[in-house]
C-alpha cells in the first residue's frame, strides 16, 4: 500500500505525536496558501505521501500524515518536526472502513477542521502483477476497497464540513494505468479510472460550493513502491518524490484550480 508496515486493527488507531499545541485555529494567510491550512495525506510515511508531507509543512501546513507502519510513519513525522514543520501521524489502513471516521476526528482534534486533503495511499495487489485473468477475486477486492472505497470513505466523511466553510481542496493521486491498459496492471488501472471519475463526480455534484476536487497523475517516479511493480526499471531514468511533491504543492496553491480537472504529470509545471 504506498507505504510499509503491517495492518493493524481498528483498536490500534493512534497517533505517533504529541498534544498539537495551541496553534489550531490561527487565522489563514490566503485563500491559496499552504500556511496555517490543516491537510490531512494518506500513504504518509514513504514515497510521494511523505515528500508531499514534508514539502506541505515546510510551507507552513498543519499536516496529518497516515500510514499502515507505525515506525516509519514516526520517523517520517519527527524528520519533518526537526525541520520546524508541523507535523502529526496517525496509524491506519486507509481499506479499513472502522477507521475512517476515528482517523478524521483524530486529525482535526490535531489541527482543526481540515482544508485539504491528499489521497495518496495505494495498493498495487499482489506483486509481481498478474493479468486479469490471473487475478483473484479477492485480490481485486482488496485493490479497490484501498484505492477506491477508502478515498470516497474519507471524502465523504470530510466534505460536509468543507462545504459548511465554504471552502476546501480534495487531491486524488491517480496514475497513467487510469488511462492506458498495461498488461498486468489491470486491478490498479481499474481502481485509479474509478478514483479519476469519483472525484470527477464529486465535483460536479459539489459545484459552486468553494470544495474543489482533483486527480494528479504524479508519472513515474523512484519510490518503493514502483521498484516492487518493476524492479528491472532504470532507477535513474525516473523522477524523484521530492521533486514531484513540489509541483504538487504548487498546484495546491494555485489560483488558477479548475475543479473536476485530471492533469497528468507533464502538465504539473505548467498548471500552478
Amino acid at each position: 500500500m504506498g507505504h510499509a508496515g503491517d495492518s493493524p486493527a481498528r483498536r490500534d488507531l493512534h497517533a505517533v505525536d504529541e498534544d498539537p499545541g495551541d496553534r489550531v485555529g490561527e487565522e489563514l494567510a490566503s485563500p491559496v496558501e499552504m500556511r496555517n491550512r490543516s491537510v490531512l495525506v494518506t500513504g504518509g510515511s514513504r514515497g510521494l505521501g511523505a515528500a508531499l508531507g514534508a514539502e506541505l509543512a515546510r510551507r507552513g501546513a498543519r499536516v496529518v500524515l497516515t500510514a499502515r507502519g507505525g515506525k516509519a510513519l514516526r520517523r517520517k513525522v519527527a524528520e519533518i518536526r526537526a525541520a520546524e514543520g508541523d507535523a502529526h501521524g496517525l496509524v491506519a489502513d486507509q481499506g479499513d472502513k472502522a477507521s475512517v471516521y476515528p482517523v478524521v476526528g483524530a486529525a482535526t482534534a490535531l489541527v482543526g477542521p481540515l482544508d485539504a486533503m491528499v489521497l495518496n495511499a495505494s495498493s498495487l495487489g499482489p506483486t509481481p502483477l498478474r493479468e486479469l485473468s490471473e487475478t483473484e477475486c479477492e485480490d481485486l477486492a482488496r485493490v479497490l476497497e484501498v484505492n477506491l472505497l477508502g478515498p470516497f470513505r474519507l471524502a465523504r466523511a470530510v466534505v460536509g464540513s468543507m462545504v459548511l466553510r465554504g471552502r476546501g481542496l480534495v487531491v486524488g493521486i491517480s496514475s497513467n494505468a487510469a488511462v492506458e491498459a498495461y498488461p498486468a496492471w489491470g486491478a490498479y488501472g481499474v481502481s485509479k479510472a474509478a478514483l479519476d471519475h469519483l472525484l470527477h463526480t464529486w465535483s460536479v455534484e459539489l459545484r459552486d460550493t468553494g470544495v474543489l476536487f482533483l486527480s494528479v497523475d504524479p508519472g513515474e517516479m523512484d519510490t518503493a513502491m514502483h521498484a516492487e511493480a518493476m524492479p528491472d526499471a532504470d532507477r535513474s531514468a525516473l523522477a524523484s518524490a521530492s521533486e514531484v511533491a513540489v509541483r504538487i504543492a504548487d498546484l495546491m496553491e494555485s489560483d488558477r484550480l479548475a475543479s473536476g480537472v485530471r492533469l497528468p504529470a507533464s502538465r504539473l509545471g505548467s498548471a500552478a
